[in-house]
Parts: structure tokens; C-alpha cells; sequence
């Protein structure tokens, strides 16, 4: 049997620091053999010469301006089309990656009713508490949300199943599939190219993989300033939009006017100190 031909993809844009620090855990990742891709978003940080630098095994495409998370990624993945990948992983430049984070995630792409495959993903800051144990995401009300966000790890989220979309922080399919769905929906401005990515993928009747045996820790705050920026929640609702308009979840964009206050409101419950209190009681750090 031929041996799977993986490539792992980087997105970077002014993020020099934190794109040092996941390549160098990529270069310390066991298992099958991959080509690591660093797509530069027109950095002005000096990130290419320096990845160049420390890591010369690392492939590099520049490209001239920031064109943003999705065209970004498409346009890494369609510049090695051509040299016969069968597996794709596409990895946020804030996250480090376990030594073991790729053999399961590939191992799963064997089963051809599996379409993605997508990791356990963990706070960097709070290592013990879960961002990410798979997704969420409600046609009746078109809410979309993390299974697990904030609670601490445990055994509930260490089992392997299905879940309903793949965050874009770690994304593993097979080359052919992410080809023929043309890539990430470029006219999202920023979020919502994963759900969307991953309700296409639902639609050919393939599913999306929860795999926890994979581990990566991804760089966001835990505290409420990152999830109580105004533009950011603003931003996500008009992605919500969007899917919703697309994937014809028609009650949801009724309930579309209410979006925004809810999620205001849910991000100040669960970063208010008094959530915070009750989840260390329960175990959390």
C-alpha cells in the first residue's frame, strides 16, 4: 500500500512569534512523514525571513497582501494540488501541536464515511480546560457554538463520535474532497468559512470526526475581553447570517435579529467571575 502523502498548512499574517512557536512543534511531530506550507499574508514582521532561517525544511508561498483566512488557505492548498497530497491539515499559526497530533487524525480518514477529522483543542493559557470537543450547530436557531468551551477536560470529552462542524483552528480531510468542494467560501470576510466548509461536507453524505487521541493548545484568551470585542461578536453573527441564508435554516434567520444580544449576553455570563467561581468548585483551574 502507498504511503499517505500529508501536507500541513500554516496560515501566518504579522503573527511571527506565535508561527516560530508552532513550527517548531510541528518539527518535533511523530508518525507519518508530511511537508509543512507557511502561506504569508503579505506580513510586514519579517516572519519569512525568519522561518527561512530557522526552519528551511518549511515550504513558503508569499503572497502580496492579506486576502484573509479563506482565500488564504485555498491559495496554499491549490499551489500543491498538482504534486499528488492526499491528506490536507489546515492549522491556526496560534496553536502548538502534540508530538502525536497527526497519526490519528490520518488514521481516521481511512474510514470513507468519514469526510473531516478534527482534534480535542485546548486553551495554551489554561492547558487543563477545553476550547474545542467538537461543534455545535442549532438549524432552528442557527446558533453555532464549541462543545466543552471553558469546562475542564474530562472524560465526557475523550470520546471519539461525530459532531456537527470542524473548527478551522485544525481541519484534516483528504485533498480530493477539499478540491471538488472548491476550498473554503471565500466571500465569508472572516468566520464561518469552517461551519460552512463543514455543512458541504455533511451534505455528500460524509460526516465530520471528533478524534480527542489528537491534542493541540490553541492561543486565545479564556478572559472576557477577546469573546466581549463588539466587532468580533458583530462579525460572527453576519457569518451566522450567511450560513444560515445558504444552508436554508429558515427559523434561524427569523431568530436572526436576536443573534447579537445573545451571544453578548452569553459571553458576559460565562467570563463573569461568578461562572468563573463555580467552575474552579467543579474541578476547573
Amino acid at each position: 500500500m502507498r504511503e499517505t502523502r500529508i501536507a500541513v498548512i500554516v496560515l501566518n499574517w504579522n503573527g511571527v512569534e506565535d508561527t516560530l512557536a508552532c513550527l517548531a512543534s510541528l518539527s518535533k511531530v511523530r508518525g507519518p512523514e508530511f511537508t509543512t506550507l507557511l502561506v504569508d499574508n503579505g506580513s510586514s514582521d519579517g516572519t519569512v525571513r525568519l522561518v527561512r532561517s530557522a526552519f528551511p525544511q518549511v515550504e513558503v508561498l508569499e503572497l502580496p497582501r492579506n486576502v484573509g483566512f479563506a482565500a488564504g488557505n485555498n491559495a496554499g492548498f491549490f499551489s500543491l494540488r498538482e504534486r499528488g497530497f492526499d491528506t490536507v491539515v489546515f492549522l491556526n499559526n496560534d496553536t502548538i501541536v502534540d508530538d502525536g497530533f497527526l497519526e490519528p487524525l490520518v488514521e481516521a480518514l481511512r474510514d470513507p464515511w468519514v469526510g473531516v477529522v478534527v482534534p480535542k483543542i485546548l486553551y495554551m493559557d489554561d492547558p487543563g480546560r477545553i476550547w474545542y470537543a467538537g461543534g455545535i450547530v442549532n438549524p432552528a436557531t442557527g446558533l453555532i457554538a464549541h462543545r466543552g468551551i471553558r469546562m475542564p477536560d474530562g472524560p465526557e470529552y475523550s470520546v471519539s463520535g461525530p459532531t456537527t462542524y470542524a473548527t478551522g483552528c485544525c481541519i484534516c480531510m483528504r485533498s480530493a474532497d477539499f478540491g471538488r468542494l472548491k476550498g473554503f467560501d471565500e466571500r465569508f470576510a472572516m468566520y464561518g468559512e469552517d461551519v460552512d466548509l463543514s455543512l458541504r461536507v455533511r451534505e455528500t453524505g460524509r460526516i465530520i470526526l471528533y478524534v480527542p487521541a489528537s491534542r493541540i493548545w490553541h492561543r486565545v484568551s479564556a478572559s472576557s475581553g477577546g469573546e466581549m470585542n463588539f466587532g468580533k461578536q458583530l462579525r460572527k453573527s453576519r457569518a451566522a447570517f450567511r450560513i444560515m441564508r445558504r444552508h436554508r435554516m429558515w427559523s434561524g434567520l427569523l431568530l436572526y435579529p436576536l443573534l447579537l444580544p445573545f451571544r453578548a449576553a452569553s459571553a458576559l455570563l460565562k467570563t463573569s467571575p461568578l461562572f468563573r467561581s463555580i467552575d474552579r468548585r467543579e474541578g476547573g483551574a
